[in-house]
């Protein structure tokens, strides 16, 4: 009887190894809060991105922010690269908690459904 429900209770947590979801925008923007964020799904393995490229063309200069879904060997990586007759130096940040790109905090709520999870597991544990 204490296997079936320890099992019941690890079934309950499964739902917290899905994939990671990150939001990506629809385009680059040229401000924060241009990007238009969509929470997605990422491949297995991967986590959420949060770039941002400096162009410069004489006194032209341009900022883009991206925000996307990466396989970890584009993470904290910074660099140079040429694009519509700008040379655009970019870094890339990253994450991998639930939508943990966004830029506000996602991480109580992963914590908290973690927690929630738990919950009958300590339960279980202690009876």
């Amino acid at each position: 009887m204490f296997r079936s429900q320890l099992l019941v209770a690890f079934l309950c947590c499964l739902p917290l190894a899905a994939c990671l979801r990150c939001y990506t925008c629809l385009f680059p923007a040229i401000s924060p809060m241009d990007c238009l964020k969509f929470p997605m799904e990422c491949p297995a393995g991967q986590r959420c991105l949060e770039s941002t490229a400096v162009g410069t063309r004489g006194t032209l200069q341009l900022t883009l922010y991206e925000k996307s879904c990466a396989i970890p060997a584009q993470c904290g990586v910074s660099g140079m690269k040429q694009a519509a007759g700008l040379s655009f130096n970019y870094t890339n940040i990253c994450c991998d908690t639930d939508l943990c790109n966004g830029g506000g905090s996602a991480i109580a709520p992963s914590w908290r459904a973690a927690v929630v999870c738990l919950l009958p597991v300590l339960y279980l544990l202690l009876v």
